[in-house]
């Protein structure tokens, strides 16, 4: 990015035929019929049972390791209406007030322009958390770590990472490179700036942008934010991958939670319990 610096036992039933007036039928020990075993109230678990641990992720996200889940894609986010209702909300504009939720899917445009504080929130509201550093390194790697990935080395445009300057198209002149002047912050949240062919990219649609947890687009695209408090990014985005570190590596820490721009996006992870 120009970095602006500047996831009963049910006791069986006793037929009617066998069933003898005026006595109640007991079990062997002398329980009466209906009764649960002794110590164990009826619906309740055995003594010590421990409650299993689930190694299910939901279907929009990937199990890592068997610690953690993380989404497949990156996210959008659909705002929230009274009554359980939702609706759109557009990836080329700023979050702002609006009450969000984190959702993800092949095809839809990711959300950019959005600060980690909110993205925290938009995973919060959608029953997940933002990944740490750790996590979110991890599952970038893949199985087999590796800087980029898919691989060791780097392979242009096998990611959406090779696109082109919408800021300096609108910011600068007759092509040139916008001036240090134009980096304001409205000009960064322009909602012109992810439309152009060569920019943010909807989810997998480089679908060789993959690792071997078949977790898409996590270099190039959009800067994905972190939980890290102080305010991190990592993975690049169309037009960088390298400058803050390699691939995987690539990490921004210059600008704070509340920050946000047209390269900022996100994804969640969840905690396996």
């Amino acid at each position: 990015m120009v970095a602006v610096a500047l996831s009963l036992a049910v006791l069986p039933a006793t037929s009617l035929a066998e069933a003898k007036p005026n006595k109640t039928k007991t079990q062997k020990g002398g329980g009466k019929k209906g009764a649960t075993k002794k110590g164990n109230k009826k619906g309740a678990t055995k003594k010590g049972k421990k409650k299993r641990r689930s190694r299910w992720c939901p279907k929009d996200m990937v199990n890592i390791r068997g610690k953690y889940c993380v989404d497949r894609y990156e996210a959008y986010v659909v705002e929230m209406l009274p009554r359980g209702k939702v609706r759109r909300h557009s990836p080329f504009k700023p979050v702002g007030s609006k009450k969000v939720k984190a959702a993800n899917r092949k095809g839809r445009m990711p959300q950019a322009y959005i600060s980690r504080d909110q993205a925290e929130q938009a995973c919060k509201n959608a029953g997940k958390r933002l990944c740490t550093d750790d996590e979110w390194v991890t599952a970038c790697k893949g199985k087999k770590p590796t800087i980029w990935p898919y691989g060791k080395k780097w392979k242009p445009g096998r990611c959406n990472d090779s696109g082109v300057s919408s800021f300096n198209k609108l910011f600068g002149t007759d092509g040139e490179e916008a001036p240090k002047s134009a980096y304001t912050f409205e000009n960064l949240n322009d909602p012109r700036l992810n439309k152009p062919k060569g920019t943010c990219a909807p989810s997998g649609r480089h679908n060789r942008c993959r690792n071997s947890f078949r977790v898409y687009d996590m270099v190039g695209n959009l800067h994905e934010w972190t939980s890290s408090p102080g305010g991190t990014f990592r993975g690049g985005y169309f037009l960088d991958v390298k400058q803050n570190g390699t691939g995987c590596e690539y990490k921004t820490t210059a600008h704070n939670r509340k920050y946000h721009d047209y390269s900022t996006g996100f994804r969640c992870c969840k905690s396996l319990r």
